[in-house]
C-alpha cells in the first residue's frame, strides 16, 4: 500500500517491509484457484468473490473512497481482508493490466494460524497497514489538533512508556532497541518489530513497567481502540499475541528470580 503524495523516509521503509509480508505468511499454501487477469477496470469489485483473498501478482490498483483517490496497491499487496467489517465502501480501479492470485480466505487463515511465525508476520502486516493510515491522518491534520498517533522518535535514554501511566496506545519498534524496567530494575529487552504495551491495554490497568530507549528508536504508535478493534475482528490473532506475551512474562520472571538469587548469594 502506497499513500498518495510525498511520504517521509520512515513511511517508505515501513511500506517496503509490509510489501514483503503477504508472500511470507502465504508461503507453502497450495492454491487450486486460477489467476485472475484484468486488462483495465473502473471497478474491480465484480471480479472479486467474498470468500477469497487476492494477492496482487502484477499491476497497479487505485483505491478510492467516495470517488476520491486515497492510496494505491501494487505487487505483493493483499486484497479482501476488510470483508465483514462495517467500513466505508472502497472502489478499486486500474488503468493497466492486473494479475491477481486468489486464495480461499478460510484456508489462508488456517494456514497462518498453524505456524507461529506466520501469525507474527500477519499481525505485523495488519498493524502496519493501520499505522500507515493513522500516520497519514496525523500528518494531514492541523498542528493544534494533530493526534498523538502514527510514528514517533525517541533518543537513547528517553522513556517510551512510564510505569503507572494510563495505557492509551500499543507500540511497535520499527528501528532501534529498548529496555523494560520495573521499579528501576531491568526486566527485559524490547527488540525491533516487537509489539509492546499491549498487556495493559487488554487488562485496562496502569502500565506495569517503564520502557526506555537504549538507542535511537522509531516507534509505531497504535491507539488502543484501533488495536482492540483489530484484535476483536480476529480472535486468533489476539490469542497468539497473548501467548507471546505470556512467554515473555515467564522469561522475565525467571530472570528476576535469578537476579534475586545472585543478590542473596552475595
Amino acid at each position: 500500500m502506497y499513500l498518495l503524495g510525498e511520504q517521509p523516509a520512515y513511511v517508505d521503509q515501513l511500506i517496503a517491509r509490509l510489501q514483503s509480508l503477504p508472500a511470507q505468511f502465504l508461503q507453502g499454501l497450495e492454491c487450486s484457484l486460477p489467476p485472475i487477469r484484468v486488462e483495465r477496470t473502473s471497478d474491480l469489485e465484480p471480479e472479486l468473490q467474498p470468500g477469497n483473498l487476492y494477492l496482487i501478482k502484477d499491476g497497479l490498483l487505485h483505491a478510492l473512497i467516495d470517488g476520491r483517490p486515497l492510496f494505491y496497491l501494487q505487487e505483493g499487496d493483499l486484497l479482501g481482508l476488510r470483508q465483514g467489517i462495517d467500513l466505508p465502501h472502497w472502489q478499486y480501479s486500474s488503468d493497466e493490466p492486473l494479475e491477481l492470485q486468489p486464495f480461499c480466505r478460510a484456508e489462508v487463515f488456517r494456514h497462518i494460524h498453524a505456524d507461529e511465525q506466520r501469525q507474527e508476520n500477519f499481525t505485523q502486516y495488519l498493524i502496519g497497514q493501520a499505522a500507515l493510515l493513522s500516520d497519514a491522518l496525523a500528518r494531514n491534520k492541523l498542528p493544534d489538533i494533530r493526534p498523538n498517533t502514527g510514528f514517533q522518535y525517541y533518543a537513547a535514554g528517553e522513556e517510551l512508556i512510564h510505569q503507572g501511566d494510563d495505557a492509551e496506545h500499543v507500540f511497535v519498534i520499527i528501528e532501534g532497541h529498548a529496555e523494560a524496567f520495573v521499579n528501576d530494575m531491568k526486566v527485559g529487552d524490547v527488540h525491533k518489530d516487537e509489539i509492546f504495551g499491549a498487556m495493559a491495554v487488554f487488562t485496562q490497568e496502569k502500565r506495569s513497567a517503564t520502557v526506555i530507549a537504549s538507542e535511537p528508536c522509531t516507534v509505531m504508535v497504535i491507539p488502543k481502540e484501533q488495536f482492540l478493534g483489530l484484535m476483536n475482528s480476529n480472535p486468533r490473532i489476539a490469542h497468539s499475541l497473548i501467548e507471546g506475551m505470556a512467554r515473555r512474562i515467564d522469561l522475565m520472571n525467571k530472570e528476576i528470580t535469578a537476579l534475586r538469587r545472585q543478590v542473596g548469594d552475595s
